[in-house]
């Protein structure tokens, strides 16, 4: 084994990770709606810390939603470039990303529910 080959893997990591990055920046930063489900996300993390319910489900239900909100960014960019002009078949691919988006957000909602509705429906009763 190269002992350089380790390092290089690791800078090559790190670039990537760079790159991986910026596409979430850049999310961030033109998507709305991804800015929301972040918001939401550490809303429903800090009330599942706060009322002692293991954030397991609301962890990897945040991370469904935003990497698929991620993933719709990437589709619809990538289908503007291919097709500028309107399309019937791109209509198909963007509304069926936004679908996608929307089935995980809804799960997510249901998580939530299920998860910190108990813990928050017996504080509101004391």
């Amino acid at each position: 084994m190269n002992p350089g080959g380790s390092a290089l893997s690791w800078r090559r990591w790190v670039r990537s990770a760079g790159y991986a990055w910026a596409g979430i920046a850049h999310t961030y930063r033109a998507q709305p709606n991804f800015r929301i489900e972040v918001w939401a996300g550490a809303v429903a993390l800090g009330l599942a810390v706060g009322l002692r319910v293991p954030p397991t489900p609301i962890l990897l239900a945040c991370a469904l939603v935003l990497g698929l909100e991620l993933l719709n960014t990437a589709l619809e960019a990538a289908v503007d470039l291919a097709s500028p002009e309107w399309q019937p078949l791109a209509k198909v691919a963007k509304d069926a990303a936004a679908g996608a988006v929307l089935v995980a957000s809804l799960g997510a909602l249901l998580v939530g529910v299920v998860e910190l509705g108990p813990p928050l429906l017996r504080l509101m009763t004391f």
